[in-house]
């Protein structure tokens, strides 16, 4: 039954008439109860079904409703319809599932973006979801083949880690001790842990870095690609507390090596979205452009979408150091007139506003900022060689991007052993319970760098996407876990 079917992309890229067809999709329209809209999530056209009069009883005509599933075999044949060159006349078509039109919410109009959140298990029926989502597809691919055709070597690195790699603290916690209280606790009234399931304290994955890195230690250039968690209280339309990471470190990497790496792997992935989906691309360019003709004039981006993408392909990311981004902000515009929300001076972890500014205003491309002060970045930093007095800086750097600011994080890797065990001390990580990454700077250890790009970031930037719970299937922010 349904192992002969033709996709409609597949069908609609051939335009050869003539053929006998079996096509399978969902209703978007049905009128003058003679010509069907059928859509299979395949791309965003829909085929149209042409229907003689007398061809189906009353009955199965009146099932035929916006969001019905049919199979329907016919012929193809040159339509004189605008905007299609072929149709499909139907000899057959069967109701696979029924759809009642009064209840079905996605309904032949335009429905907004928090209407499309409460329902989002249907969302991905529509124009802009089934972009969004096919781009997500491509993209994950195109990361694959990037680093496949580089021979790094794909890594899974463990959901469940007793480590929080960057010290934050905002972990989710995991556990099978009873939540009732009764859990058996220490002289000192904290928790026993000893008899928890893996007899120590453990929590989801915030990042596979320190994992990735003793990998990095044997096969020299790996990548994982895997979901990270944080329980981090932040209600805004650029986290998730449940995101996917692209985490690539390499051996015999300096700081120069890394940022050469990440431009050309962000510039590699949106080439390839560019390539194979331009129809999804343009019209999530359409919808951005109806999207900004809204905004006051001086609050409009400067590029389309397409043209953004291409400008970033085929253009080097600026590159500066972190103090002369805070020189370039306190000599702004911006700054002088008071128009920042946060204050700046050296030593501050750059706000949003602060890297928009920079590569929106100053720079309008996207900026590779290095450098930044040692204090405000992790532990396992390779502290840079002298500094001004109180200026101490490690071997990090961020790509920040147009729409949503930072998009790539990282930095070479302190592979000395003896700095590496101060900074450990000094920012209170526990040696002992780290002595598997210590190891690594005892036996054999070299030069090493690698960074995390956040995957829902990277999908944002590519389809125009204002609010980060639009480019995953289902978000999982603070108090909010459908599905």
């Amino acid at each position: 039954m349904f192992n002969k079917r033709i996709k409609i992309k597949e069908l609609l890229q051939c335009e050869a008439t003539g053929q006998k067809v079996i096509v399978m999709g969902w209703v978007r329209t049905f009128r003058n109860n003679q010509f069907i809209a059928l859509n299979d999530g395949s791309t965003n056209h829909n085929i149209q079904i042409v229907v003689e009069l007398g061809l189906l009883d009353d009955a199965t005509l009146k099932r035929i409703t916006t969001g019905a599933a049919l199979k329907v075999v016919g012929k193809v044949i040159p339509s004189l319809g605008k905007g299609q060159k072929i149709e499909i006349k139907a000899t057959t078509i069967e109701v696979l599932g029924d759809c009642d039109a009064e209840k079905y919410p996605l309904q032949p109009k335009k429905h907004s973006l928090e209407f499309l959140r409460e329902i989002a298990h249907l969302r991905f029926r529509t124009n802009t979801f089934g972009a969004v989502f096919r781009v997500r597809h491509a993209l994950a691919f195109a990361i694959h083949q990037f680093f496949n055709n580089k021979g790094f070597l794909y890594i899974h690195t463990p959901i469940i880690t007793a480590s929080d790699a960057e010290g934050a603290g905002e972990t989710f916690r995991v556990t099978t001790l009873p939540l009732d209280g009764t859990a058996k606790r220490k002289d000192d009234g904290s928790i026993d842990f000893n008899e928890d399931f893996f007899g120590k304290s453990t929590n989801l994955t915030v990042s596979g870095q320190l994992e990735g890195e003793l990998a990095a230690t044997a096969f020299a250039d790996i990548y994982t690609f895997g979901p990270t968690f944080r329980a981090e209280n932040s209600n805004t339309a650029r986290h998730l507390a449940e995101f996917w990471m692209i985490e690539p470190e390499m051996a015999f990497y300096d700081i120069e090596d890394n940022m050469n790496l990440a431009e050309e792997f962000i510039q590699y992935i949106i080439r390839y979205v560019i390539e194979h989906n331009r129809e999804d691309i343009e019209l999530l360019d359409a919808r951005l452009a109806e999207e900004e003709k809204q905004k006051p004039q001086n609050e409009r981006q400067e590029f389309g979408l397409l043209e953004k993408l291409q400008f970033v392909v085929e253009n080097n990311f600026e590159r500066i150091t972190y103090t002369e981004a805070i020189n370039i902000l306190l000599n702004s515009p911006a700054y002088k007139k008071k128009k920042f929300k946060y204050d700046v001076q050296w030593g501050i972890d750059m706000q949003s506003e602060h890297e928009r500014y920079l590569v929106e205003k100053h720079f309008k491309k996207p900026v590779i900022v290095r450098n930044y002060p040692a204090a405000i970045k992790a532990f396992y930093m390779r502290m840079n060689e002298g500094c001004e007095e109180g200026k101490e800086t490690v071997a990090a750097m961020d790509i920040l991007a147009p729409g949503i600011g930072e998009i790539v994080g990282g930095s070479q890797r302190e592979e000395r052993y003896d700095v590496l065990l101060n900074r450990m001390e000094k920012f209170n990580i526990p040696v002992e319970e780290m002595n598997w990454y210590l190891d690594t700077r005892r036996f054999g250890s070299v030069p090493h760098a690698g960074f995390g790009l956040g995957f829902e970031r990277i999908v944002q930037f590519v389809t125009g996407m204002t609010n980060i719970r639009d480019v995953i299937p289902f978000a999982r922010t603070p108090k909010n876990c459908e599905f």
